[in-house]
């Protein structure tokens, strides 16, 4: 499940550039000093990547509350259709019904720092910069964010985010060194590509909740595996005890 968290981040780095490439164009690296902005851009990945752990941690520890209540499987099955739901929905209907929209204060917030931060060249920027881009609203982040809950567990839930985020890296990276290097088709095409990959976790996802014994992919519920090995270790205690009776 983490491969997909890293190999969603690396197709999502197509739509990553098209919805956050005018911050990358915009960051106000030397380059003039090589060795130097290369240090810059890697601050603002870390602040990107350290924002998406934030938000990995959280919601994987929601998805422990669910784990702990033995609805570990139910909540995979359940966010691989909701993702598959949410990518066959009409997009005015996803529009409608956006659950970010509550929260345009605070990213109207987020964007007005962001502003600021770009007019500046403090060593600390490109962190502050990389952190604040890391909370504004994108469809491919809530994708990863289902899958930080799918997990589980706060480490693993925010491995998953990281993972993603690293995944984005190298593309982005290039947007800042090439700018707007992708012509439109390209980036069309790729983007009708991106749902279908997002339908495939989906399925991997309700795969993985069937509990179908498949190793790495579905494995057995560990309710299951231990009543299992509870019950083998009765009957060979139950024959232990009818020998040496016999003796």
């Amino acid at each position: 499940m983490l491969l997909s968290a890293l190999i969603f981040g690396l197709l999502g780095s197509f739509h990553c550039v098209g919805m956050c490439g005018p911050i990358a164009f915009l960051l106000p690296v030397d380059h003039k000093k090589p060795v130097k902005k290369v240090g810059q851009i890697f601050l603002y990945h870390f602040g990107r990547i350290f924002t998406y752990s934030i938000i990995g941690l959280l919601f994987g520890l929601l998805g422990k509350s669910f784990y702990l209540f033995g609805m570990q499987q139910q909540l995979s099955i359940a966010i691989g259709v909701l993702m598959i739901i949410v990518v066959l929905l009409p997009y005015k209907t996803f529009q409608k019904y956006n659950f970010s929209k509550p929260l345009f204060k605070i990213i109207s917030k987020v964007k007005s720092e962001l502003g600021v931060a770009l007019k500046r060249k403090s060593p600390d920027t490109f962190l502050t910069i990389g952190f604040l881009n890391g909370f504004l609203p994108c469809g491919l982040v809530y994708m990863a964010v289902f899958g930080a809950i799918a997990s589980g567990n706060a480490l693993q839930g925010s491995l998953y985010m990281v993972l993603f985020g690293i995944g984005t890296m190298p593309l982005m990276t290039t947007a800042i060194y090439l700018g707007n290097f992708l012509n439109v088709q390209v980036r069309q095409r790729i983007r009708k590509a991106i749902p279908v990959f997002v339908v495939l976790i989906g399925c991997l996802f309700i795969v993985r909740g069937m509990g179908l014994g498949i190793p790495y992919v579905s494995p057995k519920p560990t309710v299951e595996m231990i009543n299992a090995n509870y019950n083998c270790h009765a009957v060979s205690e139950n024959m232990n005890t009818e020998l040496i009776t016999n003796q």
